[in-house]
């Protein structure tokens, strides 16, 4: 397994990415937000993105997001293959890119939103604590991106202090990146 720092050679992935947010969405029957190939292509144009490769094919890829002139930082878009789900990929990227988050902005509020209960699992691990909406970033940029979720509306009717999804919140700037333990079945070198 390969996880680096996307670049902008690796802008040819992003319509496949997006094509995964989608399968994942159906899949799992709750609400993700569409991505726009473009947008993705920016993230990785900017570095602000980790891409994963399992012997030299697409495995995974998440970014971050900035709000606030940097006060806030949003871990987004975690998707993994789905042949390689439940073995520590996204674990191990999550990991990578709360690295990154903290390398690039080490004083900000690191923050991400999810439905998914393994994200939530993993988030709790790297010392994330679930927060009501109003301690999270109050940016329109950032919520606008809710707008492709199909629970959009629950999110606007109950005026963006709750939604389906869980908030959850990293603003500890002393504590230590925690150790991520990858599954002997992914054990490659990781490259940075």
């Amino acid at each position: 397994m390969t996880i680096r720092v996307a670049t902008a050679a690796d802008t040819q992935y992003a319509d496949l990415l997006c094509q995964w947010y989608i399968e994942s969405a159906k899949q799992r029957g709750t609400g993700i937000a569409k991505r726009d190939p473009e947008y993705v292509r920016e993230k990785m144009r900017q570095g602000n993105a980790v891409i994963a490769f399992v012997e030299g094919e697409l495995a995974g890829f998440c970014y971050i997001e900035t709000f606030e002139s940097g006060k806030f930082v949003a871990n987004s878009g975690l998707v993994v293959n789905t042949e390689l789900r439940k073995h520590g990929l996204g674990r191990a990227l999550k990991r990578e890119v709360f690295r990154l988050s903290r390398t690039k902005y080490p004083e900000a509020k690191i923050f991400g939103i999810t439905t998914s209960l393994a994200v939530m699992k993993i988030n709790s691990d790297l010392g994330y604590e679930p927060v009501t909406f109003s301690e999270l970033t109050t940016s329109e940029d950032f919520w606008k991106g809710c707008k492709s979720c199909k629970n959009y509306g629950i999110l606007t009717e109950n005026d963006r202090k709750m939604c389906l999804c869980t908030g959850m919140l990293f603003d500890k700037l002393e504590a230590p990146l925690p150790a991520v333990e990858i599954p002997e079945a992914l054990r490659l070198p990781v490259v940075q």
